[in-house]
């Protein structure tokens, strides 16, 4: 099935120079060839609350408190992170990004400098207003739906079933103010794949084909190991394949359906034992500033750098903290205490192969 955004592979091919550099660091014993690699792409969580509760959230555990990035430090190191290389930021992370009231401002500054801002909202307090100010700055939005009828979307979001029509109608909107002012946003929906939504995947896809969104992934569950929820653990999607089929029918020159089968296949393989994204391709600036190398470790000490209010990035990313996880990451127990399907994963693979590359490769 078509992927045009690599949505379920990696695009660490595009950054060669990077990876060169993490090739020959990763290899070295010494901090001082390490320390300077900063990473490619950021998560940043700029509202811990939550409007919802939804059944699959990986983030439970953090508790959906209210606190919101503050606007004037993290502007500064917006700016900062331009300059030390970071090329994307995702606001999404463990509440709804727009509860925060300068999500419009945070937006519109990470464009500025440089940086590709891209969003992951529920879409129940998307508006006129605040779509005309991101839409001409987002590189993406990605918005959660999870179901072809308000029942479901109740019961999966844990909300009103008014949320699902005014979520429809936001995207409709959406949308529109995208085709009025030839913005060049991609505008995706998404639905993570469990039993109570499954018989509702054509209804949701044909939905938002209608509306006009660029795209649909249908993804599976994946459990975080913090979670609070345990109710999908051991979901595997065997009997689902063959809603690929059925889905793929409604791909259009305008339209894709991107289902993540190669993300669902590798529930029942055997996980890599290795992690060479941690602690260098990308970080988690959560709600308090605190910074994590890695989203899936969101307060475990063992992962946590530093914060935003006290230091500067650089001097998070380049002090004892992080020196101290890198070394420790050498005997990480990759296996056993990491996510499935975590997001780095394919990310995983392909530097895995840099560094244990097949015979004979010079024959291209």
């Amino acid at each position: 099935m078509m992927d045009d955004y690599g949505i379920d592979s990696h695009k660490l091919t595009y950054h060669p120079e990077w990876t060169a550099r993490w090739k020959k660091a990763k290899s070295s014993v010494h901090w001082d060839d390490c320390k300077e690699i900063y990473p490619i792409y950021i998560e940043v969580t700029p509202s811990g609350a939550c409007n919802h509760r939804c059944v699959f959230c990986a983030f439970d555990y953090v508790g959906y408190k209210p606190n919101f990035l503050d606007f004037k430090i993290f502007k500064k190191r917006i700016g900062e992170l331009a300059r030390l290389g970071v090329k994307a930021i995702l606001y999404g992370g463990e509440g709804e990004p727009l509860l925060n009231k300068n999500i419009g401002e945070i937006i519109a500054y990470t464009a500025e400098v440089g940086i590709d801002p891209a969003l992951t909202p529920n879409g129940v307090l998307l508006n006129e207003k605040l779509l005309k100010k991101i839409l001409k700055y987002l590189v993406w939005m990605k918005v959660s739906v999870d179901a072809g009828t308000a029942k479901t979307y109740a019961f999966i979001h844990r909300t009103k079933e008014e949320d699902f029509g005014k979520v429809l109608r936001n995207l409709a909107l959406t949308v529109l103010i995208k085709r009025e002012n030839n913005y060049e946003c991609t505008i995706g929906t998404q639905m993570i794949l469990l039993p109570e939504n499954a018989e509702e995947a054509i209804m949701l896809a044909l939905r938002v084909k209608e509306i006009g969104v660029d795209y649909i992934v249908i993804k599976p569950y994946s459990q975080h190991r913090m979670s609070i929820e345990r109710k999908y653990e051991n979901l595997r999607y065997n009997e689902y394949y063959q809603l690929a089929e059925k889905l793929e029918k409604l791909n259009s020159d305008s339209f894709k359906i991107i289902f993540r089968a190669r993300t669902m296949e590798k529930l029942s393989e055997e996980r890599l034992r290795f992690c060479g994204a941690v602690p260098f391709l990308w970080a988690h600036i959560m709600s308090t500033g605190d910074v994590y190398s890695c989203s899936a470790f969101l307060k475990d000490k063992r992962f946590f750098l530093g914060n935003i209010y006290n230091q500067t990035f650089q001097e998070i990313w380049e002090g004892d903290l992080r020196k101290e996880h890198w070394l420790s990451m050498k005997d990480f127990d990759v296996f056993s205490k990491c996510r499935d399907n975590c997001r780095m994963n394919e990310c995983n693979l392909y530097l895995w192969d840099l560094l244990n590359p097949s015979k004979h490769v010079n024959f291209i």
